[in-house]
């Protein structure tokens, strides 16, 4: 009895130093990200930008996206948007938002060219048109502040930076989702190490959808959206394209600025990240899978071992659980300005939840061959040939 009892406090004990190492390298990680609104100040006149804009079956959204561009403090400035095959009314909004805006240049697609992914090439497509010095590459749903660009721009004009990510804040309907959007972007963060991408000796890079403002003769020479046009995961590679090549990248923290809707219910999350689980890490399952447990057994099992446990051993569980929780509201706060952090007290489900996506995911990528984004089935060993 005596050495089970031992084992446990000997357990919990090494439980609650190695989260407590992990949640500490985050959060002073996190502290190296500097905040959009806490840039240098800045000097006109500013570099001209090409905003590239991808969009497919985006009615709900893209309009309060383009209203949003339209009305930014920023000069000169190029508004390109691409409807990429649109099957419901996007096209006809871009068109008819358009009419009021001379600086936006709209491009229709009607076909996709075979071995490419319909947004990487809708981009493509976009930047090519394009005519300013940085381009920056953003989502039909996205919503920026009048201000966002104007700091960014200049703080990488100022900076020498040839690319600069921005993490936007997501706008989440209930609070179940948006401690989903904050256990996604703890294992997003600590897996990127993004804090690390300026380091030129650091294998590390990051890349946002929503913000990758990309000097465009660094995007002409990295060969655009080629290198990548099957990788759903494009943002993160795009980063690791540039980042590769020798040139300077870095990551803003911008909730203040920048706005995106995420996901409006549990299964638009759950369907929506078909795309991307096996694609996060180079379509290896196993690595995929050994972090699953790694999840359960680090991060969600102090949430049952304190009902399973008594004594010194219970305390330790909880003090693991409370470090957990308390990190996690700390990146609420973090990633959202005035969002709830409180959202967090439903952690151990939503951990559920994420291993639920990436098992479920895994499984159906390989039970039907490859991905189906967009309305189009992309092969399996399509998207694996594609390795960068």
């Amino acid at each position: 009895m005596l050495l089970s009892e031992n084992l446990a406090l000997y357990g919990s004990f090494c439980h609650l130093v190695v989260v407590a190492a992990m949640q500490l390298h985050l959060q002073l990680g996190m502290r190296k990200i500097r905040r959009v609104t806490a840039l240098d100040s800045f000097e006109e006149p500013l570099p001209s930008l090409s905003i590239v804009v991808a969009a497919r079956n985006e009615e709900r959204d893209i309009e309060a996206g383009l209203r949003s561009l339209m009305e930014l403090e920023y000069s000169p400035v190029q508004l390109i948007v691409v409807n990429d095959r649109s099957t419901d009314r996007t096209g006809a909004i871009i068109d008819r938002v358009a009419l009021n805006d001379s600086r936006i240049v709209v491009i229709h697609l009607e076909s996709l060219p075979e071995k490419w992914l319909g947004k990487n090439h809708a981009l493509q497509c976009g930047a090519k048109v394009a005519t300013g010095e940085y381009l920056l590459f953003t989502d039909a749903d996205v919503v920026f502040h009048p201000r966002a660009l104007v700091r960014t721009v200049a703080y990488a004009e100022t900076h020498s930076l040839d690319h600069l990510a921005a993490l936007p804040a997501f706008s989440m309907p209930t609070t179940l989702l948006e401690s989903f959007a904050t256990v996604f972007s703890v294992f997003f963060l600590s897996y990127f190490l993004p804090w690390r991408a300026p380091d030129p000796r650091s294998s590390a890079h990051i890349g946002i959808g929503a913000f990758n403002l990309v000097r465009r003769a660094v995007y002409e020479q990295i060969g655009r959206h080629e290198p990548i046009r099957m990788r759903p995961d494009d943002d993160i590679k795009l980063g690791k394209l540039i980042k590769s090549a020798g040139f300077r990248q870095e990551l803003v923290l911008a909730s203040s600025e920048i706005r995106v809707p995420w996901y409006a219910t549990v299964r638009e999350a759950v369907v929506g990240l078909e795309k991307n689980v096996l694609a996060g890490v180079d379509y290896r399952p196993s690595i995929l899978l050994g972090n699953c447990v790694l999840v359960l057994a680090l991060f969600f099992s102090p949430f049952v071992a304190i009902w399973l446990y008594a004594g010194i051993a219970r305390w330790l569980y909880i003090a693991t659980a409370v470090i957990l929780l308390l990190s996690a509201g700390k990146l609420a706060l973090d990633l959202d300005a005035g969002g709830r952090c409180w959202c967090v007290l439903w952690y151990p489900v939503t951990l559920l939840l994420f291993v639920y996506v990436v098992v479920r995911n895994t499984i159906l990528t390989y039970w039907r061959g490859g991905i189906r984004w967009r309305d189009q089935h992309y092969p399996l060993s399509q998207l694996r040939a594609n390795k960068l």
